[in-house]
């Protein structure tokens, strides 16, 4: 069976969207104004499709996303090696 779509394609989200979830999902509390959002758009925290707004606003890659919200949780090491722990005797 021929495949439709070959290329490998990141999901992109609408800052909307990303609103929504972090309220939705309570990632953050207080939610993140609107304003504070589009500027880690434009500081690149949130990787975006193209160099600023679409037509269809912000477009932020999903992955972007999901790395900031790991990061939060300091989750950001987890290639890192981890240390032994210490036993004590």
């Amino acid at each position: 069976m021929k495949q439709v779509l070959e290329k490998q394609v990141r999901t992109k989200i609408r800052l909307a969207e990303i609103d929504r979830l972090i309220r939705r999902h309570r990632i953050i509390i207080p939610p993140l104004s609107r304003a504070t959002l589009l500027r880690m758009c434009e500081d690149g925290t949130f990787e975006t499709a193209g160099g600023g707004p679409t037509n269809l606003g912000w477009l932020v890659y999903e992955d972007s996303f999901v790395r900031w919200v790991d990061e939060l949780d300091g989750s950001q090491n987890k290639n890192a090696p981890v240390e032994p722990r210490r036993t004590s005797r």
